[in-house]
């Protein structure tokens, strides 16, 4: 791979790399130079930015927006949304961002979160007892994946029939399939037609849920200053993100920590016996092989500097979390999975105004779902060979496809007995 100050803006980097083998290739990035030419999964040109100092430095820097109106012409094309499912905190700057996210935080400190891991608990405990006599189970379809979607829709009050079809939704959205360009376009459609019915059934019969609560919010008689209300589009696009961000981080988080242990067996005996070690070692695994390569992609409002590199205003910027968190000017030994270590100032979850809302949540379902399932199968395995595993061909997101695992049942514990 080349840099970019070497090739030009004409010349973006092949990322076929950075989907094959990601680690690799982010590795011989950083060697190369700290801001490459890339083309984005757009089809349209992007900057990349792959060392520690300048990732970090620039998740914080308000010259770089998240607000598409700052891209320039000719560029970024991205994902295309309505208005109503697109005026979310992914999209904003200060000062709508501020507003927004003060009027939802309260739903994810660490305080209301505590109160959500023995329900967690429970839902983990009915799938592993679902999956118990069977010994074996694909982990994301069976475990993964369902934990969080439950979570998340027992939250916002989504009812239980509603479930299914937006799993084939987010399906269609995070992973398209080529062979049906229409999909992506109908799972939108109805993703709005269904937050649309949601939002007016709640608005007729509030619950004890986040949507009700974020409804109230929009409805009740504003400050003088506004400060406390929502659009109607921004609390549409509200609903729309955190079920949708709730859901895929948190299965891809669970999906790579499990295999990480598969690949760790001395590391996963150390947690069946000592599970209080595990939100230490769900820091680590966020840093070795977390869910968001890549961090929400910005427009500089000027002329900017990355690492020596001239970034013109309004083109798009990628930071690659992936990268910086195996840069061995900020962990050293990167590749090796060691939860020993310093792990201050990883950045999994982001850094500055738009560090991740959901955290606290994504963090408190991980270590309850490993400290469930470890507990319940101590002979967990892999249970097709490792070099058949695939993860999801896209650079917006790290996760397998599937993980098949096995375990002995009770039924074959007592025949051997």
């Amino acid at each position: 791979m080349q840099n970019t100050a070497e090739t030009g803006p004409d010349a973006p980097i092949d990322v076929t790399p950075l989907l094959d083998d990601p680690y690799a290739a982010y590795a011989a990035l950083r060697e190369a130079g700290p801001v490459h030419r890339i083309t984005g999964a757009d089809g349209s040109p992007a900057w990349l930015v792959t060392r520690y100092d300048d990732v970090r430095s620039a998740l914080a820097d308000p010259r770089l927006s998240l607000d598409r109106r700052h891209a320039g012409p000719g560029g970024y094309r991205g994902f295309a949304l309505p208005p109503a499912l697109d005026a979310n905190l992914l999209n904003m700057d200060p000062p709508d961002h501020t507003r927004v996210r003060r009027l939802v935080v309260k739903a994810f400190t660490a305080g209301r979160v505590e109160t959500l891991r023995a329900p967690v608990r429970r839902v983990a405990d009915e799938l592993l007892d679902a999956m118990a006599e069977r010994g074996r189970a694909d982990l994301i379809a069976d475990y993964a994946g369902p934990l969080p979607i439950t979570v998340i829709c027992d939250l916002l009050g989504i009812p239980q029939r509603d479930r299914r079809d937006f799993l084939a939704w987010s399906d269609a959205l995070i992973t398209p399939d080529p062979s049906r360009p229409e999909g992506m376009k109908q799972a939108i459609g109805a993703m709005l037609e269904f937050y649309t019915g949601l939002i007016a059934a709640k608005r007729a019969e509030p619950g004890d849920d986040l949507l009700s609560d974020l409804i109230a919010v929009r409805d009740d008689a504003p400050a003088a200053d506004g400060s406390d209300r929502l659009t109607e589009d921004e609390l549409t696009s509200l609903a729309f993100l955190i079920l949708f961000a709730g859901y895929e981080n948190t299965v891809h988080l669970i999906g790579n920590a499990v295999l990480a242990l598969l690949d760790h067996p001395d590391l996963l005996r150390q947690l069946q016996q000592n599970p209080a070690e595990l939100p230490t070692a769900v820091e680590e695994f966020l840093r070795y092989d977390g869910p968001g390569p890549l961090a929400i992609r910005r427009f500089p409002t000027q002329d900017v500097e990355i690492g020596g590199v001239r970034i013109p205003a309004g083109e798009s910027v990628l930071l690659s979390i992936a990268s910086a968190n195996r840069d061995p000017a900020r962990f050293p030994a990167p590749d090796a999975l060691d939860r020993g270590r310093d792990l201050s100032g990883h950045l999994a979850m982001g850094h500055g105004i738009h560090y991740c809302l959901g955290a606290p949540l994504a963090r408190m379902e991980a270590v309850t779902a490993l400290e469930a399932l470890l507990g319940r199968f101590p002979e967990l395995r892999l249970d097709v060979p490792r070099g058949e595993l695939r993860h999801r061909r896209t650079l917006r997101s790290r996760g397998l496809i599937s993980l098949p695992v096995a375990w002995e049942t009770a039924s074959e514990q007592v025949f051997e007995a």
